[in-house]
């Protein structure tokens, strides 16, 4: 989204800086809601232009813009929460979260004043954990409201009575829906594995792809480990999830066969060491991986060129983030 113009040639109207300095905030934030950054950047441009649409009066008589925009792209992601199960029913094939190229830039928003309350536990989700891709699936078996509730409140430290505001129902009750969704997380967290554990895995995991070396990949794979690949029906893809370390080898072989001159390259996919295959440099597929202890227990495969859109733009360089394109803009 550019930024609106305003009359005249003069320098920018200080309170209009203001209100687009939160546009990265609002991002990060609809990201996690909706784990689509196109759906998230779709959201922030209805939160704007619902803000752009109020007389001056009103939008003066506004006391933390910050706070309103945020209200507001919140209740849009809510909604868009509610509808996304009947879409994602008609989907074809399995539905994994659009992967985002890097971290930096999607872990360092703050919260823009919003004060938790104090006798919240202190082990809350870090907006660097709130992004790789096994907290994103754990995600999307909540309901609308536990996953705002809980991304409000135990990642961006909204205070209930805040959040209560946002989901329309009483402090007490998004309590026990943030606690809800805590529960789910904790049940799907398995111990955490080093950085450095989980990059040498995944660099093994693409030699043994490159070298179409099954025992390799057999032993660096769960035996229960399990793949998802992601179509979207636009290209071709896995309907169901594959199962078991030596079905999924097997697998990945084969496509190296199918596809000869497939480029494999290292990257970052949503703050975690993944890899990336791109064909004649445009990139094809984004895996993202799960390697708790010594093995790699799932791989989330991202083939639908929508969900690419942040990757293929530069082929030949590191992706940008959105706010990076429209900083250049400004």
């Amino acid at each position: 989204m550019t930024t609106p113009s305003t009359p005249g040639d003069g320098p920018l109207d200080p309170s209009l800086s203001a209100i687009m300095s939160e546009r990265r905030q609002l991002i990060n934030l609809a990201y996690r809601l909706l784990g689509s950054l196109s759906d998230a950047e779709d959201v922030v441009q209805e939160t704007y232009a619902r803000w752009y649409a109020m007389s001056a009066q009103r939008q003066e008589a506004i006391e933390s813009p910050g706070a309103w925009l945020t209200r507001v792209a919140s209740r849009i992601c809510l909604d868009l929460l509610g509808s996304a199960r009947a879409r994602r029913e008609r989907y074809v094939g399995e539905w994994v979260p659009e992967p985002l190229p890097g971290s930096t830039e999607w872990i360092d928003g703050h919260p823009g004043g919003a004060t938790a309350d104090p006798d919240d536990p202190a082990d809350r989700v870090t907006l660097d954990e709130s992004i790789n891709m096994a907290f994103l699936v754990v995600l999307e078996s909540m309901t609308p409201a536990e996953r705002v509730a809980f991304i409000l409140h135990d990642v961006f430290r909204y205070s209930f009575a805040e959040v209560a505001e946002i989901v329309g129902r009483t402090p007490a009750a998004c309590r026990q829906l943030a606690s809800s969704a805590r529960r789910r997380v904790r049940a799907s967290q398995a111990p955490a594995t080093p950085v450095t554990r989980q990059a040498d895995l995944v660099r093994d995991f693409k030699r043994a792809w490159e070298a179409k070396d099954i025992g390799a990949l057999v032993g660096l794979l769960d035996p229960g480990a399990t793949m998802i690949s992601d179509g979207g029906g636009l290209v071709s893809a896995v309907l169901r999830p594959i199962e078991g370390g030596e079905q999924i080898a097997r697998y990945i072989v084969a496509i190296a066969d199918l596809a000869p001159g497939l480029t494999i390259v290292e990257r970052t996919i949503n703050g975690q060491p993944g890899l990336v295959a791109q064909h004649d440099g445009v990139t094809v597929t984004v895996a993202a991986f799960d390697a708790p202890g010594d093995r790699i227990k799932h791989i989330w495969a991202v083939r639908n060129p929508e969900k690419l859109r942040p990757w293929t733009a530069e082929p030949q360089r590191t992706p940008r983030t959105a706010p990076d394109r429209e900083a250049e803009k400004s």
